[in-house]
Parts: C-alpha cells; structure tokens; sequence
C-alpha cells in the first residue's frame, strides 16, 4: 500500500486527510469534554469550550444584601455591599429587567420604592433612603459585566466527593468495572479455545461451523435481546451480573472466533507439525505455541471488547436490575444524571469525563498492541 499511495499523490493526500479527519473528529469532542469539566455553570452557559481561555461578557442578574444588613449613617439608611463573588468588570446596568442597560458605572439610579443605587465598575454598591428599607431579600440589579476565565475543581469534588453524587457514582464505577472485566475475559478464552480447534483441527462439519461463525456476524444486536432474556429467565439466570456477562459473551463471541481464527491460520504450519511429529497434544500445541504466537490478535480484541463493553448502555438495560441501584453501570448513571441534574451542564460533562477516563487509559496504554493485532499478517 506505501508503494501504491506514493505512486498516486491524490491517494496520498486523501489518506492523510482522512487520517486527519478521524484524530480531529476524535479530539475535539474529548478536548471539549475535559475543558467543560473545569467550568462554572455561568462560563458554560456563557461561551463554548473554545472560548475559555477568553474574557466573556454577560448579561447577569444579582442580588444586593438582604434590607436586616441595613446601617444609619447620618439620618440616611444605608446598605452597602459587592455583587460579584469572583471579579468582574460592569460595562452597563439597570434596576429593571426592561432595562439592563440605563445607566453607566458610577451613575445613580432612583429605585422604584423611592431612595437611589449607586453601582461601581468593580461590583461595589450603595443602597441610600431616608427611610428603612423593608422586605426580606435583597434588590435585584442587572448588569452586564466582563468576567475573566475561570476553571474550577469544585466540579469534580461535587460529584466524587458530595454525598449526593459520590454514592451513585462511586458505585456505578465499580459496578462497571464489575461487568466490564468478566465480559472481556470470558470470550476470549472461548474464542481462543474455538479458534483453534476451527483453524488446525480436523473434524467433520468444520467447514460449517466456521460458516455459521461468519453468519452470526450479521445477525442484529437488537433482535436477539428479548429472545436472549426470555432464555435466561426460563433457565432461572435472570437479570444480574451472571445475565450481562453471558450476554456479552454471546454477541462477542462470532467476531472473536472470526478474528482470532483467521489470525491462527495463518501461523506458520512448520512449527504446530514439527510439535506434533515430537509428541505434543492438541492441548499443549495451543498452550506453548499457539497462545504466545497469538499475542498481538487476542490483546486486539480484548481492547476492542473492554472498550465496547465499557461503553455499553443497550445491553446494560435489559440484563441489569435497575429498581435497586445496586447494578447502575456508568453510562446509565449519566442517563440518570441527564433527568436530575439536566440543567447542570458542568456536573454532566464531569460525569461523562470520569467515564471515559479508563478507556482513555487503556487505549493509550495498549495501542501499540491494538496496532500490532490489527496490521499482523498484513504484510507477508
């Protein structure tokens, strides 16, 4: 292929650039995530991810200190005090929310229960009437104001570390990693053992069985859900964590014999009969040769497989008992987040980055070993 793209520059160009494609398609969702996850609501709301490292402005309504703050300074009542908890520059401000925008820094306003307001650039107000002010909250001012980018941990301590949120997903991570790791192992070991048996054993109906493994390939996800329910409960399994890892097993299972057959196949015929012709068995065949020879195919699929299954949320949903919460995998906590804390975009976007975190981690550490799976046997 290096030949054939160096040969044609237009194929090499559209190779890089679909290289391209796919790294930004793949960063820019991941940056955004990461940057979000350090944001305040109000930075948010405010400006895209993008935006972050710039001074925003935006329209905000804030509200004085409560009238009981109140003081007497010569016959006048006063209330004095600064809207902005981090600074903050005013550009324009109103008493109404007809209009935000009547006055200037520094000018002084008439409130309409009678006594004036006087807003600084910086946030500082003072409230003056020559009689007390009454009620129990405090005057709401409008403002338009520039604030400087602000990032922010407070996001993460809210949902590892508040106990409304560090419960659910405390154990939505654990629970995880519960059905993730089980249900990557498991099918290897079959398919390993299935492999090969279909690539360098012999035994009548062979050929058919490796084509039934090609056509349950295409067969739909969705479709077999209900009828592979209705069958765990018929046999007593149920819905658990025993139900998930079958499930993922089954539907993993056809590309993983594919997969890891067509790479055993392939391994050099010399060495499995020079063993045989020694006196080796099947079982010791595959142990001591096979698996070793195998390596860079079965840690592919066992990336391939952790990652799906990680971010499974279809499977997760039927096979797992959800009235409890004692089963509530990551991407369904994150649907549950959606319905109850939907408005905070930042505690969302935080969730959906720990959920990615571990994926990040095995990618990152294990792509030399996705590389060498997926490119073994490409080159003779």
């Amino acid at each position: 292929m290096e030949n054939i793209v160096g040969q044609k520059p237009a194929l090499r160009w559209a190779v890089h650039g679909s290289l391209l494609a796919l790294v930004l398609l793949w960063v820019f969702p991941t940056a955004g995530l990461l940057v979000s996850s350090f944001r305040t609501s109000d930075q948010i709301s405010g400006s895209g991810w993008w935006q972050a490292m710039l001074p925003q402005e935006q329209n905000r309504t804030l509200r004085a200190k409560a009238p009981d703050t109140q003081t007497v300074e010569n016959g006048l009542h006063v209330i004095e005090g600064n809207l902005f908890e981090t600074p903050a520059t005013i550009t324009a401000w109103g008493v109404s929310s007809r209009a935000i925008d009547d006055f200037a820094p520094g000018d002084t306003a008439p409130l309409r229960k009678g006594g004036t307001v006087t807003l600084a650039a910086n946030g500082d107000y003072r409230f003056e009437h020559t009689e007390a002010f009454t009620g129990k909250r405090g005057q709401r001012l409008f403002v338009t104001a520039t604030s400087p980018p602000e990032f922010t941990f407070e996001n993460y301590e809210s949902m590892l570390f508040d106990e409304r949120n560090s419960e659910g997903i405390g154990q939505a991570f654990l629970n995880t990693f519960i059905v993730t790791v089980p249900a990557t192992v498991i099918p290897i070991l079959i398919a390993a053992f299935a492999a090969y048996a279909l690539a360098w054993m012999d035994f009548p109906g062979r050929a058919l069985l490796i084509a039934l493994v090609v056509a349950l390939l295409v067969v739909p996800l969705q479709l077999a859900l209900i009828p592979l329910l209705k069958l765990h409960n018929t046999v007593g399994i149920g819905k658990g964590f025993v139900g998930v890892w079958l499930a993922h097993t089954g539907f993993g299972m056809p590309l993983a014999i594919y997969l890891l057959r067509n790479y055993m196949v392939g391994l050099p015929r010399d060495i499995i009969e020079n063993a045989r012709v020694d006196g080796a068995t099947d079982f010791q065949v595959f142990v001591k040769i096979i698996l070793p020879l195998s390596f860079p195919a079965l840690a592919s699929f066992a990336i391939f497989q952790f990652l799906w299954t990680w971010n499974d949320l279809l499977v997760a949903m039927v096979f797992l008992i959800d009235a409890t919460g004692d089963t509530t995998v990551m991407t369904k906590h994150i649907v549950e987040l959606l319905g109850t804390r939907g408005g905070n975009w930042e505690i969302l976007a935080t969730a959906a980055f720990v959920s990615i975190v571990v994926p990040l981690a095995v990618f990152f550490l294990l792509q030399k070993y996705l590389v060498r799976g997926l490119l073994a046997g490409s080159v003779k």
